[in-house]
């Protein structure tokens, strides 16, 4: 596989998701350092799953996604992935049915898309899925106490509500409050290029995990 994607060769190609994949690829090296089995969550074209897989062959990587996205999301795995990419799955964050058994769980670029409501829902089925000291990681950009660290942030938030009220980027004291009501627990807040942060949480070997999947 090239190092790098282009827009010729995927469907739905996404820019956003050609952005530092090299910066989150090192880190991911680091923190999945061992052979695993990876869940990505909002895998939209696949182009995190073909590079990462590709750059990290110890890894076995599960892609899924929803809706709309699912076709042109398997058509690139089946034509552009490494044999270490699973077929994409359906997954939805709000539905009670259970995901796919995973070391650890990555997303980028999803939590300020999301609709608010599913985040507990997000830490509560990453909690449940997730083994002893598994981690879930995500990429984005985040708030810290309630201010955005850049003016461009702020720019993006506004575009974001614009297209769906429901989105914007959310502040990391909400998240780690719901990771901790899940049993998970923050390790790293690691600061990446353009604004973005990689956040890491871990289950711990012995967790409450609240069975109840809130989907109000």
């Amino acid at each position: 596989m090239p190092d790098g994607s282009t827009s010729m060769s995927f469907r739905n190609f996404s820019q956003p998701a050609e952005n530092n994949q090299a910066p989150i690829q090192a880190q991911l090296a680091r923190l999945f350092s061992r052979p695993a089995d990876i869940l990505e969550i909002g895998s939209g074209s696949g182009q995190h799953a073909i590079y990462m897989a590709s750059h990290l062959p110890h890894l076995r990587w599960q892609p899924s996604d929803q809706g709309d996205y699912l076709p042109a999301l398997a058509e690139n795995i089946r034509q552009l992935a490494p044999a270490n990419v699973l077929a994409p799955v359906y997954l939805d964050i709000g539905a009670p049915t259970p995901w796919p058994k995973a070391d650890n769980i990555y997303m980028a670029n999803v939590v300020h898309i999301m609709p608010a409501a599913l985040l507990q829902p997000l830490f509560q089925q990453a909690a449940r899925t997730l083994p002893a000291y598994g981690q879930l990681c995500i990429y984005g950009p985040f708030k810290y106490a309630g201010e955005f660290t850049t003016a461009s942030n702020a720019d993006f938030d506004l575009w974001l509500k614009a297209r769906n009220p429901r989105s914007g980027i959310r502040d990391i004291e909400t998240l780690q409050h719901l990771a901790r009501e899940s049993g998970l627990s923050q390790q790293q807040d690691l600061a990446m290029p353009a604004n973005n942060q990689l956040l890491v949480f871990v289950k711990p070997a012995a967790t409450q995990v609240n069975t109840q999947v809130n989907m109000s």
